[in-house]
């Protein structure tokens, strides 16, 4: 009988996550029923033991924090952009800003040129208002493509999970036929020699 074919590298998606093993043909995986707990287990584990389900969650998160990033820069960016859109003769604007959870302030904001954003990690940069609003596109356009590429990973990892729950499934129903095609061929033994024994001697 032939040795069982390894479980090939199939290739990755673009951001590198790698396709399962598409199971057509359970030969190609296992050659005998010895092997296949072990085959078995080792789909699991890229399901649930390090791969396809740990790297579904930390996706999932990824796209949360960018669906609370993205209102952010926009609202940012609209500001910036409305700042950018005023006269030199405009009157100073009154506005109130936020200075913790329940404490606000009232203000006057004259025309101006230069705006003062946060980078996170407690670091604020004053920018021209032009090249501010050229960072805030630059940085929404970014978190846009991220979110669309953690939903299509996502989508690309439930598949992966799909084929190797397939695989499973497969791998599973061939021991079960082998199972009963090897007890069927004890039995059709085991009817011969009995029949043999109660045949008569002449």
């Amino acid at each position: 009988m032939a040795a069982k074919a390894p479980i090939k590298d199939a290739g990755t998606n673009p951001r590198g996550i790698p396709y399962a093993p598409f199971v057509d043909k359970v030969e190609d995986y296992v050659s005998s029923r010895a092997e296949v707990d072990g085959t078995m287990k080792s789909f699991q584990e890229m399901i649930s033991g390090s791969k396809y389900q740990f790297m579904e969650v930390n996706t999932q998160r990824r796209a949360a924090g960018l669906k609370e990033k993205i209102p952010d820069i926009r609202k940012t960016l609209d500001m910036v952009q409305f700042l950018k859109s005023r006269k030199p003769e405009s009157d100073p604007l009154e506005t109130t800003f936020e200075l913790n959870e329940t404490l606000f302030a009232r203000a006057e904001i004259p025309p101006t040129d230069e705006v003062y954003l946060w980078l996170g990690a407690n670091v604020m940069l004053s920018y021209p208002v032009a090249e501010a609003e050229t960072l805030l596109e630059s940085k929404l356009s970014t978190a846009w493509q991220s979110l669309d590429n953690c939903e299509e990973d996502l989508d690309f990892l439930r598949e992966q999970i799909t084929t190797l729950e397939v695989a499973t499934a497969r791998v599973y129903n061939w021991d079960i036929t082998m199972k009963r095609k090897e007890k069927s061929e004890r039995g059709d033994v085991e009817g011969d020699g009995d029949q043999k024994r109660i045949l008569p001697s002449r």
